[in-house]
């Protein structure tokens, strides 16, 4: 199997050692200061400074980031999402093997963030729609009937099973609705799909 090429980021040395260490006891990942798959970046909080790295990091690497944080607030979450973030884990789940499945699934395109999360993301946006763009009658258009109700599942934090057997299509199609949409809109991943989404009055 091929490594995962993993780099890290962080605040402070401690934090980087610690997530350096974890990576390199995974045996199917290689951390480097080099090219890299994914970003690992690990903070207590999300600082204005950590947000600023996040920025720094997705502009430089432009790859997928892992977010390993002790505190993340609902307001905090749009913009982690922004700079490529697709999955949010605790610290003390660099100990475990919920790093390793969250390198993988990122290293594969995916993004996993927790029910809790992505509802808090979902409710944020619609805010933001409601108090920003709809209140300046702004709106987007240009997607089909199906991918709006995949949008809208998405939104409700179903998976792709469970959006294929909803709406009866099989699982490639639903796969492959996602993947025009988030082609097509230049989106990172489902979270941002859906956070666009809201915030442009589709859903």
């Amino acid at each position: 199997m091929e490594k995962v090429r993993v780099t890290v980021r962080s605040l402070d040395a401690i934090t980087s050692a610690g997530l350096t260490t974890c990576l390199d006891s995974l045996p199917d990942v290689i951390v480097t200061d080099g090219e890299a798959d994914v970003v690992i970046a690990g903070f207590d909080r999300l600082s204005a400074a950590a947000v600023t790295l996040l920025r720094t990091a997705a502009a430089d690497v432009r790859r997928p980031i892992v977010l390993v944080v002790n505190e993340i607030r609902e307001a905090e979450l749009l913009p982690a999402v922004e700079c490529r973030v697709v999955s949010i884990l605790p610290r003390a789940a660099a100990a475990d093997d919920r790093l390793a499945k969250a390198v993988r699934t990122a290293a594969t395109g995916g993004a996993e963030l927790p029910p809790n999360l992505l509802g808090q993301l979902v409710g944020h946006a619609e805010k933001l729609h409601n108090e920003v763009l709809a209140a300046h009658g702004l709106t987007a258009s240009g997607l089909s009937p199906r991918e709006v109700d995949v949008l809208r599942l998405m939104a409700d934090g179903l998976d792709t099973n469970e959006i294929a057997k909803n709406l009866s299509y099989s699982e490639r199609t639903v796969k492959n609705i996602i993947y025009t949409i988030t082609s097509r809109l230049r989106l990172r991943n489902r979270p941002h799909a859906v956070a666009y989404a809201m915030r442009a009055g589709i859903i």
